[in-house]
């Protein structure tokens, strides 16, 4: 964060409103975290179609996903359950992690994401789609053996 907040202390001058205040921001913001991950060791990440559900010639799951359950005592492993889903967003290829932060998390719009990133609107919705289809194959494991 205090990279992001001097980058945008120093960049403030060449800010010439062609874009929301906001948009510009989070655009300085995702550069120094991109840059900070660049930094450091990367690790390993998956390939996205490992993730993606499997389809059978006629269009039906090959592996349906359970149904998630949503008992009462649910409530008490919240805490657990934010620390997993957290590690599998954390899991996801860099592209697909920041389209869902920024889409889902930060509540921008489709059009501002697509600002953000430089890519097109179009991009945004096919990355935020497979990065909820990877998620779930993720997620899966963990919500299908506490309904069996």
């Amino acid at each position: 964060m205090q990279d992001a907040f001097l980058s945008a202390f120093k960049a403030l001058p060449s800010f010439e409103g062609g874009c929301c205040l906001g948009t510009w921001l989070y655009r300085i913001a995702t550069n120094a975290a991109l840059m900070k991950l660049r930094s450091k060791k990367r690790r390993k990440e998956c390939c996205i179609d490992d993730l993606l559900p499997r389809f059978s010639e006629d269009g039906h799951y090959l592996e349906p996903p359970a149904p998630w359950d949503d008992r009462a005592d649910v409530a008490a492993e919240r805490n657990e359950t934010r620390a997993f889903v957290r590690n599998a967003i954390d899991q996801l290829p860099d592209l697909y992690r920041t389209v869902l932060l920024l889409r889902d998390i930060a509540g921008m719009k489709t059009e501002e994401v697509a600002e953000t990133l430089g890519c097109t609107p179009n991009a945004v919705k096919i990355r935020l789609h497979r990065a909820h289809q990877a998620l779930r194959t993720l997620l899966d494991a963990r919500f299908r053996e506490r309904t069996t």
